[in-house]
């Protein structure tokens, strides 16, 4: 079968001919249609789990998956062959991932039925963004009308979180470009950042990567609109120095999260601010809850281009996303 892998943590990916993997018992084999792409995923092909799970190579990479049950182990119960089903195919060893025309994972791990209306490239983009928008949502408690920024919002999960956050009442602020003003405006922003327009940062200064957001800046121009601060920060994308620039806008008994693990969580505490450095432990009945909500019309999949998988090694790390990538396989 085709599959994209590396040969090693830090080499290149490439496309390969694997064998069809077979289901071992309490295994579910699943010929995929789709696979989402994420920032974890050149995390891993990188070295990400080296020395934290055994890993088999070559590697196949990706973790979100939809597809059709094609095989079933002996002693599997939930599934039967011909269900449409979604998940994360990530358990131990690494290495047996998503891109690929087949691969099996463990029935009782993240895995689930997927809704009528909901297509597989659709569902293939939830696993790893929204259910950890749904999370961040969920763990911060917003109220009705409380202030959230959202920085890095038109990524994958910024576009799942402008929505959410719009769902639970929260009166959103995105960072974007000003030519996704629209597109953040239609998922549920009230007010955007364009961080192109804002102050830059020192050029001197080692720590700022000219490719990422300017800190103070957004800062600056939320503060203007905002002197009395926000509930809720939801910072996607930014090194140390700039979530601490951020973190200042939140209220004392606010919230703040980093998933790039940018946080100083002792400092976040000093100021009354819960919340920290963030990762997503949904597993299969938050993804079943957010299908639901798709299914229902109330999540929009942001979906920016669907690739064939061959176009995987183009796309990964790929940057200024505006909204998910799938390969259609």
């Amino acid at each position: 079968m085709r599959a994209i892998v590396v040969q090693k943590f830090g080499a290149t990916p490439e496309l390969a001919d694997v064998p069809v993997p077979a289901p071992g018992p309490g295994e579910v084999q699943v010929a995929l249609e789709a696979a989402g792409v994420n920032p974890f995923d050149l995390k891993m092909a990188d070295g990400l789990l080296e020395g934290k799970m055994p890993t088999d190579f070559p590697m196949i990479l990706g973790v979100d998956g939809a597809g059709t049950v094609s095989a079933l182990g002996s002693g599997v119960t939930r599934f039967a062959v011909g269900d449409k089903v979604v998940g994360k195919f990530l358990t131990a060893p690494a290495g047996h991932g998503s891109w690929a025309q087949y691969a099996t994972v463990p029935e009782d791990a993240t895995l689930v039925p997927i809704p009528d209306g909901v297509t597989s490239v659709a569902a293939a983009a939830l696993p790893i963004a929204g259910v950890t928008a749904q999370d961040l949502v969920e763990a911060a408690h917003i109220q009705p009308d409380q202030t959230v920024l959202i920085v890095g919002a038109t990524g994958g999960v910024g576009s799942f979180l402008i929505q959410l956050a719009n769902m639970a009442g929260g009166h959103v602020i995105a960072t974007a470009r000003a030519d996704a003003t629209d597109q953040v405006a239609r998922l549920g922003a009230t007010e955007t950042v364009d961080y192109t327009q804002v102050r830059p940062a020192d050029p001197t200064d080692a720590s700022h990567d000219p490719a990422t957001y300017r800190d103070s800046g957004i800062a600056d121009a939320v503060r203007f609109t905002h002197p009395d601060g926000i509930d809720v920060l939801f910072d996607l994308i930014s090194n140390p120095a700039d979530f601490a620039v951020h973190a200042t806008l939140v209220r004392r008994g606010g919230h703040a999260y980093s998933t790039t693990w940018a946080a100083d969580e002792r400092a976040l505490q000093e100021h009354d601010i819960t919340g920290g450095n963030f990762e997503s432990k949904g597993r299969g009945p938050e993804l079943s809850r957010l299908l639901a909500r798709v299914a229902s019309g109330d999540v929009v999949v942001p979906v920016q281009m669907t690739v064939p998988l061959e176009a995987a090694p183009a796309v990964l790390g790929a940057g200024s996303a505006r909204g998910k990538t799938v390969l259609a396989i």
